[in-house]
């Protein structure tokens, strides 16, 4: 299984920008997919926005032109840059890589857009 350790969360201002980072115990070349995905207060998790082995990519319609994910493969890393930040993005953003059947969580990291 694969290791993820997510940072960058934090308190933002409406209109502001953060950058979320997946760190990977193992080369991401070798990871099928990887997704971030948040939970909100009283909701439920929601896949936000995800890339492939292959390098497609997925948005949830709600970040469509907000957010961008890309990955680094040497610092076996994956972003989620998030620009234009609104106070319902506020949740608990969490890195998934899947290898096959196999999924892998990362411990979250807790992004808050309030003036």
């Amino acid at each position: 299984q694969v290791q993820l350790v997510e940072s960058g969360g934090g308190l933002v201002q409406p209109g502001g920008s953060l950058r979320l980072s997946c760190a990977a115990s193992i080369r991401i070349e070798t990871i099928n997919t990887m997704d971030w995905y948040r939970q909100a207060p009283g909701k439920q998790r929601e896949l936000v926005a995800g890339i492939t082995s292959g390098g497609s990519t997925n948005y949830a319609d709600s970040v469509k032109g907000r957010f961008t994910i890309s990955r680094e493969h040497a610092k076996k890393m994956v972003y989620l840059q998030m620009n234009d930040l609104k106070p319902e993005d506020t949740a608990v953003y969490y890195c998934r890589g899947r290898i096959g059947v196999y999924v892998s969580w990362g411990q979250g990291t807790q992004v808050t857009v309030s003036s």
